[in-house]
This record gives structure tokens, sequence and C-alpha cells, in this order.
């Protein structure tokens, strides 16, 4: 079937919409992350100086309602943007597929735009939390490149798909390893920030520029726990992945496994983020040890997706399809 050319325009459109909102979400979350330490700040000056913290009742006047800390204000907006840009998001995926008459997951660039949205459903829902939001900042920089890089150096128009990607399997299969990666990426981001967040335990004093910097992080145990959690979802869906994709290797191409580097890599990512999992559950490796197994296996998947995909010759090559 021809490709539906309007519907292709609107898929850019959204994605180009969704892109511009989470920069400005970007910018609100920057913003709240500096305004923190100063409404901490601007508290112990009130306390220190005698004034009272809290606002006392006059006969005859209407008590005033406080208002919100500029850092919640913020805070807010920037998530409510980070919903819309979501919503614009995923649009930007399903009207790639009506117009292409197929599953929007045949190139990078849809690949990348499938694992960037799963990245930011996972950090609408698990920090949602005030008290986690300002993690926010860090996982959506990552994202922001990413989406960078797919509308530019891996874009590809809307299209058919290689003869070779016409199978049920590509559904199935990248589907979950996309969606696996994105999950990932807020691990390995949780995993950064919790060993940047250890230098500083909570109820000191921040020193220097990284403690001041750190000090308005979740807490270690908070940052520790998230990455666990993430890894655990997504460990099994990027397994699943991998058996899946060996199950189409053989239907496709008269084998299982040919230890093609895309194959190889993905077998080694595995392997770390299992040994992440082991680490963290051993004492004596639950805490920075086990942090750098994560950031090793967030490495090397974006070893996997880049460098194996478009520099390394093999059979999972997308540098045809860029």
């Amino acid at each position: 079937m021809p490709i539906n050319e309007t519907l292709s325009h609107y898929s850019d459109l959204s994605f180009e919409s969704a892109f511009t909102i989470y920069v400005l979400a970007f910018v609100l979350l920057i913003a709240q992350y500096a305004s923190v330490k100063a409404t901490k700040v601007q508290a112990r000056e009130l306390v220190g100086s005698g004034a009272p913290v809290t606002s006392k009742t006059v006969p005859g006047r209407v008590a005033e309602t406080p208002k919100r800390p500029l850092s919640e204000r913020l805070s807010g907006m920037g998530f409510a943007l980070l919903i819309l840009a979501l919503v614009l998001h995923v649009a930007a995926v399903v009207l790639r597929g009506f117009a292409t008459h197929r599953f929007p997951l045949g190139n990078m660039y849809e690949f990348v735009t499938m694992a960037t949205a799963a990245a930011t459903l996972t950090s609408i829902v698990l920090l949602r939390k005030r008290s986690m939001r300002p993690m926010l900042v860090f996982v959506l920089a990552p994202i922001i490149v990413l989406m960078f890089l797919a509308a530019t150096k891996l874009y590809a128009d809307a299209a058919p798909v290689v003869p070779a990607l016409r199978s049920y399997w590509l559904p199935i299969h990248v589907t979950i390893v996309s969606v696996g990666s994105g999950i990932l990426l807020v691990s390995g981001v949780a995993s950064l920030l919790f060993l940047l967040r250890i230098k500083q335990p909570a109820g000191e004093e921040s020193r220097g520029f990284w403690g001041r910097f750190a000090s308005r992080l979740p807490d270690a145990k908070s940052l520790d726990r998230l990455a666990y959690k993430t890894t655990i979802v997504a460990f099994p869906l990027f397994g699943a992945g991998v058996i899946l994709g060996a199950i189409w290797a053989e239907a496709a191409w008269g084998r299982f496994w040919g230890w093609d580097p895309k194959e190889t890599m993905s077998f080694i990512t595995w392997i770390v983020y299992a040994a992440y999992l082991h680490a963290r559950a051993t004492s004596g490796w639950r805490n920075t040890r086990a942090a750098w197994i994560n950031i090793l296996g967030f490495t090397a998947m974006l070893f996997n997706l880049f460098i194996i995909n478009m520099v390394v010759s093999g059979l999972h090559s997308y540098a045809g399809l860029n």
C-alpha cells in the first residue's frame, strides 16, 4: 500500500512538537532544581533571625493562604508539560504506523522514538512524587539528546521496511527490546546519581560545588532502590527480546544463533545486567560496586544501539536504513 504522506507529516510534526515541549519542561525542571536550595536557605535564614516561620491568626483579619514554594510551582508546571509531551510523542509513533501501514519499528529513528517514549513513561510513573522529581532533570537530558539524534542523524522517511523485517516477529521482538531499553535508561541514570549522592549523605552540610549539587537529589537509598527495581522489570524483558530474536533468526536465516555482532553484544549486555542483579543481592557489593556494574550495562546497551547498528557490519546493521 502507498505511504500516507499526510499522516507521515503529522507524525513528524508531533515528534517535533514533543521535542520542543520536552525542552521547555527541561528548562522549568532545571529552574526547579536550582530553586530548591534557595528555598532551604531562605527558611534557615528566617529561623536564624528569629522570624516566625508560621503565620499567626489576628482577630478581625482574614488569614492569608501561604503561597506554594517556587520550586513546587516549577515542578508542577514541568511535570504537566512532560505529560503533554509524552502524549504527542506517542502520537508520533502511532501516526508513523498508520502512515506506513506497518508496525513503526523498522529503522533506527523509529526504534529510538519508541525507546525514549518508554523511558519518559517510566519516569512519569516512578518519579511523580515530589521527593523524586529532582531526578527528572537528569533522565530528561539523555532523552532530549537521543530524540535530537533521531530527528537529525537517524531520521528516515516513512517507507516500507526491507523484506527481512516483514515478519510478525517485528512488533513482538523489537517492541520488547525498545521498551526494555527505555526502562534501563532510567536505571542507568539512577545509578549514576546514586554514586554522586552517596558522597553527600543526608543530614550533613554540603561541601563544595558537587556537594551542594548532590544535596538536592533524592537520598542515595531511594536512588539505589529505583535502579534496582527498574532493572528487575527490564531484565526479563531484555532477556525475552534476545530469546525471541533467536527464534526470529531461525525463521529468517535458518539458525538460532550465528554470533552476529548484534547478537553477541546483546548477549554480553544481558550478562552484565545479570551480574548487576547478582551483585546487588550480594553482601559487600550492594553499594558502589553494584552501581558501577549497572552503569557498565547501560554503556554496553548504548554501544549496542549505536556502534553495532551503525558502524559494525552485520545482519542486524541499520546503516542502510538511515
